[in-house]
């Protein structure tokens, strides 16, 4: 799978970033603090793949957006196998993540890729952010990730272990990368702990959410017999119907989301009084990326990460 020339960044924006006639639904979200500061930072922390500067920095590297956003993302890991690649992202299937990192390593150095990434979200926050929220925002974040424990989280510890952004910008960055690695790694160990496998997460999920089967699970590379099976599937079971998710989908949903919150309770315990704070400066930086197309306009992207 070789990089698409026709993918710019022109056209991630037209389709990803751009304002609706009819709104999009927003999503009913559970209210923890674990969870609200999650998609608080959603915006800030991929701004190393969904903002212009770091696309065209891993595009001058031979990579297209999936590509460089699945090599960028992995490099925190070193040069892992496919399979560790497959294993830590959790949600994307197989055959297509294994096509498309293979393809990205052969086109780029990790050197090169992880400069892109860090070079271009720097750029890409530069206007929207300051010293002041370096001192509110990133140095608590910051200070609390390093005392939590790395037991079960590939992502987060590797992701750790890199070099610290020295600007302002990068280390707001880096900040928020690392809660997002750090609720990830939780919510697979979730999955995986519930006895639920990758196709019945992503339906799961993206009902959840209010999107349709196949509606997001598709850009995870899932085919139309696998989810045709596990709706079925699930119908049988009663976690769904009339293509929703009953009461009981949605309980069990609701219980992987409560075990991933839990997963994070000692990072919320590390940020004690400043998590309201930073989930209210956040929330503030990342309005303003969505409004400058930095980042998707649909409320049910931004929390399905």
């Amino acid at each position: 799978m070789g990089k698409d020339q026709s993918v710019s960044y022109e056209l991630i924006q037209s389709i990803f970033m751009a304002t609706p006639e009819t709104p999009y639904p927003s999503p009913t979200l559970p209210t923890s603090a674990a969870r609200r500061l999650r998609d608080a930072v959603e915006p800030i922390a991929t701004q190393g793949w969904w903002s212009r500067p770091p696309s065209e920095r891993v595009e001058a590297l031979g990579l297209g957006f999936f590509d460089g956003y699945v090599w960028g993302r992995a490099a925190a890991l070193g040069t892992p196998t496919p399979a560790v690649v497959v294993a830590t992202f959790g949600v994307f299937d197989q055959t297509m993540l294994t096509a498309v990192y293979e393809q990205a390593i052969a086109a780029a150095s990790r050197d090169d890729v992880l400069a892109a990434r860090a070079d271009g979200a720097r750029e890409a926050l530069e206007p929207f952010v300051s010293a002041d929220d370096a001192a509110a925002l990133a140095d608590p974040l910051l200070a609390a990730l390093d005392t939590v424990d790395g037991l079960g989280r590939p992502l987060f510890s590797a992701l750790r272990s890199l070099p610290r952004p020295e600007s302002v910008p990068g280390r707001v960055w880096r900040a928020a990368e690392l809660v997002r690695e750090h609720r990830g790694d939780g919510h697979v160990a979730a999955v995986v702990a519930a006895g639920i496998d990758l196709v019945t997460i992503n339906v799961l999920t993206e009902l959840w959410l209010g999107f349709g089967v196949g509606e997001y699970s598709a850009t995870r590379g899932l085919g139309a017999d696998q989810l045709a099976s596990v709706t079925a599937r699930l119908e049988a079971q009663g976690l769904m119907a009339d293509g929703a998710l009953t009461p009981a989908g949605r309980a069990l949903r609701d219980d992987i989301e409560s075990a991933t919150d839990r997963s994070q309770q000692q990072l919320i315990d590390a940020l004690g009084d400043t998590v309201e704070p930073i989930i209210e400066r956040a929330d503030a930086i990342s309005a303003q990326l969505v409004a400058a197309r930095s980042f998707p306009t649909d409320p049910r992207k931004r929390a399905a990460g």
